[in-house]
C-alpha cells in the first residue's frame, strides 16, 4: 500500500515538474518571439523558411490525399441520410472544428516533430548545444524561435489546405464518379460557416504549433548521456504531441461552442 502510494505521489511530482517546465519554456520562447533579437535575423529568416518548407510545403503529398480521401468518405456517407440531416452543416462541424486541426497537427507531429526532437537530442548529445552558448550564441535565438514560427505558420497553411482540398475536392471527386444526391452542397456550407468557425480552426492551429514545438524541444534539450537515450525522447515527444493537442481541441471547442 504504502509502495503504490509512494509510486503515485513520485509519477504526479514527475508530471506537476514536467507541466511547470513546458510552462517555463513557453515562456521564454513567447518572450523572444515578442522581442526577436536584432543580431542574426538573416539566420534566423533563413532558418524559418527551411523549417516552413520541410513542414508544410514537403507535407502537401501527404495531406492532400488524406484530405481527399476524408472528404470524399464523409460526404458519400453523410449524403446516404441527406433527408434526415443537413449535410453542409456536418461538414462544418467535423471537417472546419474538429479534423482539418487535428488531423493537420498529426501529420506534422509524425514528419516534423519528431524530427526536430531527435535534430536537438543529437545537438545536445554531441555537446553541440554547448558549444554554440560557448561561442556567444543563444540557443533560443538560432534554434528554438525559427522552429516555433515555422512550425506554427505551417500548421495554420496546411489546415487551410485541408480544409479547401477536403471539402472541394471531396465534392468534386464524388459529383464527378458518383450520382448522389449532393446537390445544394455549396450552400450549405456557405449557411453554416460564419466566423467562429473560422476563428476557431486557426486557434487551434496556433496553438498546436506552440505546444508541438515547445515539447520536441524540451525533450531534446533534456539531457541525456548516451545516443541510445535519442530514440526514447522522440517516442515520448510525439505522443505526448499527440496528447497535448487532444486536450486543446477538447477545450477550445469547449469554450467556443458549449
Amino acid at each position: 500500500m504504502e509502495k503504490g502510494i509512494g509510486a503515485l505521489g513520485k509519477t504526479a511530482i514527475g508530471s506537476i515538474n514536467r507541466v511547470a517546465d513546458l510552462c517555463a519554456l513557453t515562456y521564454r520562447l513567447l518572450t523572444i518571439a515578442l522581442s526577436p533579437p536584432r543580431s542574426g535575423q538573416t539566420l534566423i529568416k533563413r532558418v524559418i523558411v527551411e523549417q516552413v518548407y520541410f513542414t508544410a510545403v514537403q507535407a502537401l503529398p501527404v495531406i492532400i490525399p488524406v484530405a481527399l480521401i476524408i472528404g470524399c468518405m464523409m460526404i458519400v456517407q453523410l449524403s446516404q441520410i441527406h433527408g434526415q440531416v443537413d449535410l453542409g452543416k456536418v461538414v462544418v462541424l467535423l471537417i472546419l472544428r474538429e479534423l482539418g486541426p487535428l488531423i493537420s497537427a498529426i501529420i506534422v507531429i509524425l514528419r516534423s516533430a519528431t524530427a526536430v526532437t531527435i535534430e536537438m537530442s543529437y545537438m545536445n548529445v554531441l555537446y553541440e548545444i554547448e558549444a554554440l552558448e560557448m561561442a556567444g550564441i543563444d540557443p533560443f535565438h538560432v534554434l528554438c524561435l525559427p522552429r516555433l514560427v515555422g512550425i506554427t505558420t505551417a500548421i495554420v497553411s496546411l489546415i487551410l489546405v485541408f480544409d479547401l482540398m477536403a471539402i472541394l475536392g471531396g465534392y468534386a471527386i464524388v459529383k464527378g464518379v458518383t450520382v448522389l444526391p449532393i446537390e445544394g452542397f455549396f450552400q450549405q456550407i456557405a449557411k453554416n460557416v460564419d466566423g467562429t468557425d473560422i476563428i476557431v480552426s486557426l486557434s487551434k492551429g496556433m496553438l498546436f504549433g506552440l505546444t508541438i514545438t515547445v515539447t520536441c524541444l524540451h525533450h531534446g534539450f533534456t539531457p541525456k548521456n548516451q545516443i541510445t537515450q535519442v530514440p526514447i525522447a522522440t517516442s515520448r515527444a510525439a505522443v505526448d504531441c499527440f496528447f497535448y493537442c487532444l486536450v486543446i481541441s477538447i477545450f477550445i471547442s469547449f469554450v467556443f461552442y458549449v
